[in-house]
Order: structure tokens, then C-alpha cells, then sequence
């Protein structure tokens, strides 16, 4: 589709010219945010941002301390596994860049037991539509997963009036930003 291809594009430039203190910024504030609203989780899945992804190192490590049990995607051909999270520095780089669990991944079932998953995604719009990178691992990892069980974790400037999407695409329940937890409609 056109209109994801353009907006990716011009969402990725945005992210790149993003300063190092609005970096650190945002990982801060996350961190804030999302320990706030799951510390008292007791199991969860997330990911370990990569490149100009919001950053959630330090999330991943105030919830471990929480006592919060996390769980990161392993690419595995074209689907997601899940392994535990057991500090940044366990991590290992896997395919297209990502970082993931060097330990043994459980089959996706492991997604039924967790009570958030906490996605990357480029932007979101008020109702819930979620943009990702194009190759639709989430989407696929997603398929079983209520929408108002995921979060994004997205800059504030990409929370978006809409963001084109198609009748593959997972909807997102709510929209992890610097300035907070906000929880996104559907229609």
C-alpha cells in the first residue's frame, strides 16, 4: 500500500533527526509511564528498541526489578517466540538488527498468560491502527491478542489523527508515549 509506504517514510526521517537529550528524554519518561501502569503485573511482553525506536531499556529494567516476569521476541523464520528478558546485557543481536534473549524461546502460546504486551510501532491513530515496519510479524504474533492488551510505544508526535491500514493490520488498545499512557478507541 502506497499511503504506508509514504508515511514510513516520512515518519523514520522524522525519527532520525531526533537529538540524543530528546532520546534520553523519552526513554525517561517511558520508563516513568509504563512502571507506573505495570509494575503490579505479573507477567508481560515487550521488546528491546533498536535504532531510533522509543526506547524501553530502561522500562525493561524497572519492571524486572518490579518483579514483573518479561518476556522479548525471538525472530524464528516468520514468526515471534518469546524468551525471558534477564537484563539488556543477555541480550543477543538476531535478524534484521533486533535484539532478543540469547536464552531458549517458548512457542507463541506464551502470549495467552501475559496481561499487557507493550509492541514497537512507527505511529498509531486515535482508533486503535497500529503502523509497524512492513513485514507483519506483530500482526501475525497478535492475531489472538484483544487490543486492549497491547500498547505501542510511540513518540508523541506519532500519535496520529489516522495511519492507513489494511484487514491484516492488529489494532492497539492504548499508546505508550513520553507524555504518558493514553488509551486509544475503536471503531
Amino acid at each position: 500500500m502506497e499511503a504506508k509506504r509514504l508515511l514510513r517514510s516520512r515518519l523514520l526521517a522524522a525519527r532520525s533527526v531526533r537529538t540524543r537529550a530528546e532520546i534520553a528524554l523519552a526513554e525517561a519518561s517511558l520508563a516513568q509511564h509504563g512502571a507506573a501502569a505495570w509494575s503490579g503485573a505479573s507477567q508481560l511482553a515487550a521488546y528491546a528498541a533498536v535504532d531510533d525506536e522509543p526506547p524501553t531499556r530502561t522500562l525493561l529494567d524497572r519492571l524486572l526489578a518490579a518483579g514483573v516476569s518479561v518476556v522479548l521476541p525471538v525472530v524464528s523464520d516468520t514468526v515471534l517466540l518469546w524468551a525471558p528478558y534477564r537484563g539488556w546485557e543477555h541480550l543477543v543481536a538476531g535478524p534484521m538488527g533486533l535484539l532478543q534473549p540469547a536464552g531458549p524461546a517458548a512457542e507463541r502460546d506464551v502470549l495467552a498468560a501475559v496481561e499487557v504486551l507493550i509492541v514497537p510501532a512507527l505511529a498509531v491513530d486515535s482508533h486503535g491502527r497500529r503502523l509497524g515496519r512492513g513485514k507483519g510479524y506483530y500482526d501475525r504474533a497478535l492475531s489472538d491478542v484483544a487490543p486492549a492488551r497491547i500498547a505501542a510505544a510511540v513518540y508523541d508526535d506519532e500519535v496520529l489523527d489516522e495511519v492507513p491500514a489494511e484487514t491484516h493490520d492488529r489494532r492497539v488498545g492504548f499508546a505508550l508515549t513520553p507524555s504518558g499512557l493514553r488509551r486509544l478507541g475503536s471503531d
